[in-house]
């Protein structure tokens, strides 16, 4: 006669364990061990697609070659710190904005999941919601910090790129970029997890970043901006961001800005995380 083990009653089953029957003898892992696991397979998937590699590798080099090229007559104009090149000026706007992307791009994974039937998986586990988001976002950061180093590199290689700031104030600029802009990149995060959709979420991410990009000290100096323009840059935590990273590159000290960008970034981030999660737990 064949004896079937019993799953134990739900009152029984250790804090923890899977709430369905079967599983009673598994244990969850921590929060922090989740979101280890899950980060670890998000950047195996993410060095495993090439293309996508490639293209992410090759678009900041694109935006250091087009827009050092389009902008490079503004070194002359009146309000342009003196004796600075403009890839000097514009490499730690590169830092930024290349960081703020590794939330849209944990964001279109994020979509990517739901449709591959992924979150559905997950949601059937004892599985924190906050460790997906949290694994994806680090992923997306992963990535970020790959594309930082081929955009100095070639930088340093093609460019001429020297920091008057020192290696330790490139350094300090890179690692001030990258907390900006992966707090900044949860805006994207929270918008994936309510917008579903792919198309959708790519339209919605180039409202917000067109605006967060050039309203902003990121290209030119706020100075140089249309007067209502410049307002609008004032007000915006990219302009105390790049302006930090690019005093650190440049002089090799911190700003107030960062004093301004940090807290701020953090601040967004702290409140999209409950937003995120929220909308990750309604999705069918």
């Amino acid at each position: 006669m064949t004896t079937c083990a019993q799953a134990p009653a739900a009152r029984d089953r250790p804090p923890g364990s899977l709430a369905f029957d079967g599983t009673s003898g598994w244990r969850a892992p921590g929060a922090a061990a989740q979101t280890r696991i899950l980060t670890a397979r998000f950047v195996k998937s993410l060095l495993l697609d090439r293309r996508l590699l490639l293209i992410g590798l090759i678009e900041p080099l694109m935006m250091l070659t087009a827009f050092g090229q389009v902008f490079s007559g503004i070194v002359h104009a009146p309000g342009f710190p003196a004796g600075v090149r403009y890839v000097d000026f514009l490499l730690p706007a590169l830092f930024l904005t290349t960081a703020l992307q590794s939330g849209l791009q944990a964001g279109m994974g994020l979509v990517d999941d739901a449709r591959e039937g992924m979150s559905a998986r997950l949601r059937t586990m004892p599985v924190w919601p906050g460790s997906i988001l949290v694994a994806r976002s680090l992923a997306g950061l992963a990535r970020v910090v790959l594309r930082l180093l081929f955009l100095l590199t070639l930088a340093f290689c093609v460019f001429g790129y020297r920091p008057a700031g020192g290696p330790s104030g490139m350094l300090a600029a890179v690692v001030l970029a990258l907390v900006i802009g992966w707090s900044l990149g949860w805006v994207f995060i929270a918008l994936a997890c309510w917008v579903d959709n792919a198309e959708t979420l790519h339209a919605v991410a180039g409202v917000v970043m067109f605006p967060l990009m050039f309203a902003s000290s990121a290209f030119v100096p706020v100075d140089g901006l249309p007067s209502w323009l410049g307002w609008i840059a004032r007000l915006n935590p990219i302009t105390y961001g790049v302006d930090a990273a690019r005093d650190l590159t440049l002089t090799g000290t911190a700003a107030m800005g960062a004093l301004v960008a940090i807290p701020t970034a953090l601040t967004i981030a702290a409140l999209a995380l409950p937003v995120a999660v929220k909308g990750l737990g309604r999705q069918g």
